[in-house]
Protein backbone atom coordinates (compact mmCIF):
# COMPACT_ATOMS: atom_id res chain seq x y z
CA UNK A 1 0.00 0.00 0.00
CA UNK A 2 1.57 3.60 -0.90
CA UNK A 3 0.59 6.40 1.58
CA UNK A 4 -0.23 9.66 -0.89
CA UNK A 5 -1.50 13.25 1.12
CA UNK A 6 -3.89 11.29 3.19
CA UNK A 7 -4.94 8.27 0.66
CA UNK A 8 -4.20 4.89 0.58
CA UNK A 9 -3.38 3.76 -2.95
CA UNK A 10 -2.42 0.01 -3.65
CA UNK A 11 -1.05 -1.34 -6.28
CA UNK A 12 -3.49 -3.15 -7.43
CA UNK A 13 -5.02 -0.28 -8.59
CA UNK A 14 -1.87 1.07 -10.50
CA UNK A 15 -1.70 -2.43 -11.84
CA UNK A 16 -4.84 -2.24 -13.54
CA UNK A 17 -4.67 1.25 -15.10
CA UNK A 18 -1.15 0.41 -16.32
CA UNK A 19 -2.06 -3.49 -17.88
CA UNK A 20 -5.03 -1.40 -19.51
CA UNK A 21 -2.73 0.49 -21.73
CA UNK A 22 -2.08 -1.37 -25.29
CA UNK A 23 1.15 -1.17 -25.26
CA UNK A 24 2.25 -2.31 -21.82
CA UNK A 25 3.18 -6.35 -21.50
CA UNK A 26 4.39 -5.86 -17.66
CA UNK A 27 4.50 -3.15 -15.29
CA UNK A 28 5.55 -2.68 -11.84
CA UNK A 29 4.54 -0.16 -9.69
CA UNK A 30 6.73 1.83 -6.97
CA UNK A 31 7.12 4.78 -4.59
CA UNK A 32 9.47 6.53 -4.00
CA UNK A 33 9.48 9.84 -1.37
CA UNK A 34 7.99 13.10 -2.29
CA UNK A 35 7.92 16.31 -0.14
CA UNK A 36 4.29 17.16 -1.02
CA UNK A 37 2.27 14.07 -1.55
CA UNK A 38 4.55 11.71 0.64
CA UNK A 39 5.16 9.30 -1.85
CA UNK A 40 5.35 8.98 -5.93
CA UNK A 41 5.05 6.60 -7.84
CA UNK A 42 7.34 5.30 -10.53
CA UNK A 43 6.83 2.04 -12.59
CA UNK A 44 8.93 -0.57 -14.62
CA UNK A 45 7.87 -0.95 -17.86
CA UNK A 46 8.00 -3.98 -20.50
CA UNK A 47 6.25 -2.95 -23.71
CA UNK A 48 4.88 -5.10 -26.06
CA UNK A 49 7.07 -6.20 -29.16
CA UNK A 50 7.09 -3.93 -31.53
CA UNK A 51 5.25 -1.10 -29.78
CA UNK A 52 7.20 2.06 -29.21
CA UNK A 53 5.24 4.36 -26.29
CA UNK A 54 7.17 6.42 -24.67
CA UNK A 55 7.47 7.92 -20.54
CA UNK A 56 5.66 10.82 -21.72
CA UNK A 57 2.68 8.79 -23.48
CA UNK A 58 2.70 6.62 -21.26
CA UNK A 59 2.28 9.57 -17.94
CA UNK A 60 -0.69 11.46 -20.61
CA UNK A 61 -2.67 8.18 -20.90
CA UNK A 62 -2.59 7.62 -16.85
CA UNK A 63 -2.77 10.91 -15.68
CA UNK A 64 -6.68 11.04 -15.92
CA UNK A 65 -7.50 7.57 -14.85
CA UNK A 66 -5.45 8.15 -11.79
CA UNK A 67 -6.53 12.56 -11.14
CA UNK A 68 -9.52 11.03 -8.62
CA UNK A 69 -6.90 9.73 -6.32
CA UNK A 70 -4.33 12.50 -6.65
CA UNK A 71 -1.19 9.87 -7.41
CA UNK A 72 1.63 11.62 -9.05
CA UNK A 73 3.07 9.13 -11.21
CA UNK A 74 6.83 10.49 -11.69
CA UNK A 75 8.05 8.51 -14.56
CA UNK A 76 8.26 5.50 -16.48
CA UNK A 77 11.25 3.16 -16.88
CA UNK A 78 11.48 0.91 -19.80
CA UNK A 79 13.19 -2.21 -18.17
CA UNK A 80 13.37 -5.94 -18.80
CA UNK A 81 10.96 -7.26 -15.97
CA UNK A 82 12.86 -9.75 -13.25
CA UNK A 83 10.50 -12.96 -12.56
CA UNK A 84 10.56 -15.58 -9.66
CA UNK A 85 11.60 -18.64 -9.84
CA UNK A 86 7.87 -19.82 -10.07
CA UNK A 87 6.98 -16.95 -12.77
CA UNK A 88 5.69 -14.06 -11.32
CA UNK A 89 7.18 -10.58 -11.39
CA UNK A 90 10.58 -10.19 -8.78
CA UNK A 91 9.70 -6.79 -7.28
CA UNK A 92 12.23 -7.23 -5.29
CA UNK A 93 14.44 -7.31 -8.46
CA UNK A 94 12.79 -3.97 -9.60
CA UNK A 95 14.09 -0.31 -8.69
CA UNK A 96 13.66 0.83 -5.61
CA UNK A 97 12.12 4.19 -4.64
CA UNK A 98 13.26 5.78 -7.33
CA UNK A 99 16.81 4.54 -7.35
CA UNK A 100 18.71 3.65 -10.77
CA UNK A 101 15.51 4.68 -12.69
CA UNK A 102 15.50 6.76 -15.84
CA UNK A 103 15.52 10.34 -15.71
CA UNK A 104 11.97 12.25 -15.37
CA UNK A 105 10.38 13.02 -18.99
CA UNK A 106 7.92 15.70 -17.35
CA UNK A 107 8.79 18.67 -19.44
CA UNK A 108 9.76 21.20 -16.61
CA UNK A 109 12.51 18.75 -15.51
CA UNK A 110 13.59 18.10 -19.02
CA UNK A 111 13.64 21.59 -19.65
CA UNK A 112 15.61 22.41 -16.14
CA UNK A 113 17.96 19.26 -16.97
CA UNK A 114 19.00 20.55 -19.96
CA UNK A 115 19.19 24.17 -19.16
CA UNK A 116 22.38 22.89 -16.30
CA UNK A 117 23.76 20.63 -19.33
CA UNK A 118 25.91 17.85 -19.07
CA UNK A 119 27.74 16.83 -15.95
CA UNK A 120 31.66 15.88 -16.21
CA UNK A 121 32.16 12.48 -14.79
CA UNK A 122 35.62 11.54 -13.07
CA UNK A 123 34.48 8.17 -12.47
CA UNK A 124 37.54 6.92 -14.89
CA UNK A 125 40.04 8.43 -13.07
CA UNK A 126 39.02 7.37 -9.77
CA UNK A 127 38.46 3.63 -11.04
CA UNK A 128 41.96 4.22 -12.91
CA UNK A 129 44.13 5.59 -10.30
CA UNK A 130 42.51 2.76 -7.70
CA UNK A 131 42.66 -0.16 -9.34
CA UNK A 132 46.06 0.57 -10.56
CA UNK A 133 46.95 1.49 -7.09
CA UNK A 134 45.79 -1.80 -5.65
CA UNK A 135 47.68 -3.87 -8.19
CA UNK A 136 51.19 -2.23 -8.43
CA UNK A 137 51.49 -1.92 -4.53
CA UNK A 138 50.29 -5.65 -4.11
CA UNK A 139 52.85 -6.38 -7.30
CA UNK A 140 55.73 -5.45 -5.39
CA UNK A 141 54.45 -6.90 -1.99
CA UNK A 142 53.84 -10.20 -3.75
CA UNK A 143 56.98 -10.05 -5.71
CA UNK A 144 59.38 -8.82 -2.53
CA UNK A 145 57.63 -11.75 -0.24
CA UNK A 146 57.97 -14.17 -3.32
CA UNK A 147 61.89 -13.36 -3.53
CA UNK A 148 61.64 -14.11 0.98
CA UNK A 149 62.76 -10.65 1.56
CA UNK A 150 62.36 -8.84 4.89
CA UNK A 151 59.30 -6.97 6.12
CA UNK A 152 61.38 -3.75 5.85
CA UNK A 153 62.03 -3.95 2.15
CA UNK A 154 58.41 -4.52 1.42
CA UNK A 155 57.54 -1.31 3.86
CA UNK A 156 60.39 0.33 1.96
CA UNK A 157 59.51 -0.50 -1.42
CA UNK A 158 55.49 0.00 -1.29
CA UNK A 159 55.40 2.82 0.17
CA UNK A 160 58.04 4.40 -2.58
CA UNK A 161 55.88 2.96 -4.92
CA UNK A 162 53.11 4.65 -3.32
CA UNK A 163 54.31 8.10 -3.44
CA UNK A 164 56.13 8.20 -7.16
CA UNK A 165 53.99 5.93 -8.65
CA UNK A 166 50.82 7.95 -7.62
CA UNK A 167 52.25 10.78 -8.56
CA UNK A 168 53.29 9.45 -12.07
CA UNK A 169 49.50 8.18 -12.55
CA UNK A 170 48.45 11.40 -11.92
CA UNK A 171 51.24 13.84 -13.52
CA UNK A 172 50.23 11.60 -16.63
CA UNK A 173 46.57 11.96 -16.22
CA UNK A 174 46.98 15.40 -16.09
CA UNK A 175 49.10 15.54 -19.14
CA UNK A 176 46.38 13.32 -21.17
CA UNK A 177 43.71 15.37 -20.07
CA UNK A 178 44.95 18.36 -20.59
CA UNK A 179 46.12 17.52 -24.22
CA UNK A 180 42.52 16.49 -24.66
CA UNK A 181 41.50 20.00 -23.51
CA UNK A 182 43.74 21.75 -25.44
CA UNK A 183 42.93 20.18 -28.51
CA UNK A 184 39.32 20.86 -28.01
CA UNK A 185 40.15 24.38 -27.48
CA UNK A 186 42.40 24.54 -31.18
CA UNK A 187 39.41 23.08 -33.16
CA UNK A 188 37.30 25.48 -31.62
CA UNK A 189 39.46 28.69 -32.12
CA UNK A 190 39.39 27.18 -35.98
CA UNK A 191 35.59 26.98 -35.92
CA UNK A 192 34.98 30.00 -34.56
CA UNK A 193 37.23 31.78 -37.16
CA UNK A 194 35.86 29.78 -39.82
CA UNK A 195 31.72 31.23 -38.93
CA UNK A 196 33.43 34.41 -38.95
CA UNK A 197 35.41 34.49 -41.72
CA UNK A 198 33.23 32.03 -44.36
CA UNK A 199 30.00 31.90 -42.85
CA UNK A 200 28.17 30.43 -45.79
CA UNK A 201 30.41 27.61 -46.21
CA UNK A 202 29.77 26.98 -43.02
CA UNK A 203 26.11 26.76 -43.54
CA UNK A 204 26.46 24.65 -45.80
CA UNK A 205 28.30 21.83 -43.57
CA UNK A 206 25.32 22.51 -41.27
CA UNK A 207 22.99 21.64 -43.99
CA UNK A 208 24.85 18.49 -45.05
CA UNK A 209 25.29 17.28 -41.59
CA UNK A 210 21.52 17.38 -40.96
CA UNK A 211 20.54 16.52 -44.66
CA UNK A 212 22.28 13.45 -43.70
CA UNK A 213 20.26 12.89 -40.42
CA UNK A 214 17.41 12.55 -42.64
CA UNK A 215 16.07 16.92 -43.05
CA UNK A 216 14.87 17.94 -46.34
CA UNK A 217 13.10 20.95 -47.79
CA UNK A 218 11.61 23.62 -45.70
CA UNK A 219 12.27 21.62 -42.43
CA UNK A 220 16.01 21.72 -43.66
CA UNK A 221 16.28 25.31 -44.17
CA UNK A 222 14.50 25.98 -40.66
CA UNK A 223 17.25 23.68 -38.91
CA UNK A 224 20.08 25.62 -40.60
CA UNK A 225 18.30 28.91 -40.04
CA UNK A 226 17.59 28.58 -36.21
CA UNK A 227 21.49 26.89 -35.62
CA UNK A 228 23.28 29.71 -37.23
CA UNK A 229 21.41 32.19 -35.79
CA UNK A 230 23.60 32.27 -32.26
CA UNK A 231 27.23 31.78 -32.76
CA UNK A 232 28.04 29.74 -29.72
CA UNK A 233 25.03 26.78 -30.75
CA UNK A 234 26.60 27.10 -34.21
CA UNK A 235 30.19 26.35 -33.05
CA UNK A 236 28.88 24.01 -30.59
CA UNK A 237 27.18 21.55 -32.84
CA UNK A 238 29.60 21.91 -35.34
CA UNK A 239 32.28 20.64 -32.33
CA UNK A 240 29.96 17.98 -31.65
CA UNK A 241 29.12 17.02 -35.28
CA UNK A 242 31.81 17.72 -37.21
CA UNK A 243 34.65 16.46 -34.93
CA UNK A 244 33.36 14.45 -32.42
CA UNK A 245 34.22 16.23 -29.51
CA UNK A 246 32.71 15.74 -26.40
CA UNK A 247 29.98 18.20 -24.45
CA UNK A 248 31.70 17.83 -21.27
CA UNK A 249 35.28 18.23 -21.07
CA UNK A 250 37.48 17.11 -17.91
CA UNK A 251 39.59 19.71 -15.84
CA UNK A 252 42.79 18.34 -16.26
CA UNK A 253 43.86 19.06 -12.48
CA UNK A 254 41.08 17.44 -10.88
CA UNK A 255 41.31 14.28 -13.05
CA UNK A 256 44.91 14.54 -11.74
CA UNK A 257 44.34 14.55 -8.45
CA UNK A 258 40.97 12.04 -8.64
CA UNK A 259 43.74 9.55 -9.35
CA UNK A 260 46.10 10.54 -7.20
CA UNK A 261 43.85 10.30 -4.55
CA UNK A 262 42.60 7.22 -5.46
CA UNK A 263 45.74 5.50 -6.03
CA UNK A 264 46.47 6.48 -2.63
CA UNK A 265 43.84 5.29 -0.86
CA UNK A 266 43.67 1.95 -2.22
CA UNK A 267 47.34 1.71 -2.85
CA UNK A 268 47.82 1.78 1.08
CA UNK A 269 45.78 -1.88 1.83
CA UNK A 270 48.31 -3.90 0.97
CA UNK A 271 50.95 -2.50 2.87
CA UNK A 272 48.69 -1.89 6.13
CA UNK A 273 48.97 -5.64 7.76
CA UNK A 274 53.21 -4.98 7.44
CA UNK A 275 52.19 -2.42 9.85
CA UNK A 276 50.41 -4.50 12.66
CA UNK A 277 51.86 -6.97 14.81
CA UNK A 278 50.29 -9.99 12.79
CA UNK A 279 51.66 -13.35 12.48
CA UNK A 280 50.38 -13.67 9.09
CA UNK A 281 50.46 -10.08 7.22
CA UNK A 282 50.94 -11.38 4.05
CA UNK A 283 47.60 -13.42 3.90
CA UNK A 284 46.02 -10.44 5.86
CA UNK A 285 47.57 -7.99 2.66
CA UNK A 286 45.95 -10.45 -0.12
CA UNK A 287 42.84 -10.24 1.56
CA UNK A 288 42.62 -6.73 2.10
CA UNK A 289 43.43 -6.23 -1.76
CA UNK A 290 41.03 -8.57 -2.57
CA UNK A 291 38.26 -7.05 -0.92
CA UNK A 292 39.68 -3.41 -2.57
CA UNK A 293 39.19 -5.12 -5.95
CA UNK A 294 35.91 -6.29 -5.48
CA UNK A 295 34.67 -3.09 -4.20
CA UNK A 296 36.00 -0.98 -6.55
CA UNK A 297 34.27 -3.50 -9.66
CA UNK A 298 30.96 -3.31 -7.42
CA UNK A 299 31.09 0.69 -6.84
CA UNK A 300 31.78 0.92 -10.99
CA UNK A 301 28.69 -1.40 -11.83
CA UNK A 302 26.12 1.62 -10.54
CA UNK A 303 27.70 2.96 -14.26
CA UNK A 304 27.17 0.03 -16.61
CA UNK A 305 25.18 -2.72 -17.25
CA UNK A 306 26.54 -5.28 -15.52
CA UNK A 307 25.24 -6.97 -12.20
CA UNK A 308 27.54 -5.54 -9.18
CA UNK A 309 28.65 -9.01 -8.46
CA UNK A 310 29.73 -9.45 -11.81
CA UNK A 311 31.70 -6.43 -12.22
CA UNK A 312 33.35 -7.19 -8.40
CA UNK A 313 34.44 -10.60 -9.41
CA UNK A 314 35.66 -9.12 -12.79
CA UNK A 315 38.30 -6.60 -11.54
CA UNK A 316 38.77 -8.64 -8.50
CA UNK A 317 40.19 -11.45 -10.75
CA UNK A 318 42.30 -9.12 -12.80
CA UNK A 319 43.70 -7.77 -9.75
CA UNK A 320 44.94 -11.21 -8.40
CA UNK A 321 46.00 -12.45 -11.73
CA UNK A 322 48.38 -9.25 -12.07
CA UNK A 323 49.45 -9.76 -8.43
CA UNK A 324 50.02 -13.73 -9.13
CA UNK A 325 52.30 -13.27 -11.81
CA UNK A 326 54.45 -10.86 -9.26
CA UNK A 327 54.84 -13.39 -6.94
CA UNK A 328 55.89 -15.73 -9.43
CA UNK A 329 58.17 -13.49 -10.93
CA UNK A 330 59.57 -12.62 -7.48
CA UNK A 331 60.20 -16.05 -6.87
CA UNK A 332 61.41 -17.43 -10.04
CA UNK A 333 64.22 -14.55 -9.94
CA UNK A 334 65.27 -15.09 -6.27
CA UNK A 335 65.80 -19.00 -6.83
CA UNK A 336 67.81 -18.13 -10.39
CA UNK A 337 69.76 -15.31 -8.30
CA UNK A 338 69.83 -15.38 -4.59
Amino acid sequence: MRLLTGANVFPREIDEVLYAHPDVAKAVPLGGPEDHYGEVIHASVTLRPNMNSTAEDLITYEEPVLARDMVPISDYHRVLISKTTVGKIDNKAQPQNGQNMEHSHHPGEIRARLEEGPKTSYLSDWVYGGIDGAITTFAIVAGVVGAEMSTRVILILGAANIIADGFSMAASNYSGTKAELDDYRRHRAYEEQQVERIPEAERREIREIYRNKGFDGAELERVVEVITADKERWVDTMMVEEYGMPSSIRDPIRAGLCTFAAFILCGLAPLVPFFLPISNPFETAIALTAVVFFVIGSIKAQWSTQPWWRSGTETLAIGLAAAGIAWLIGHLLKEAFL
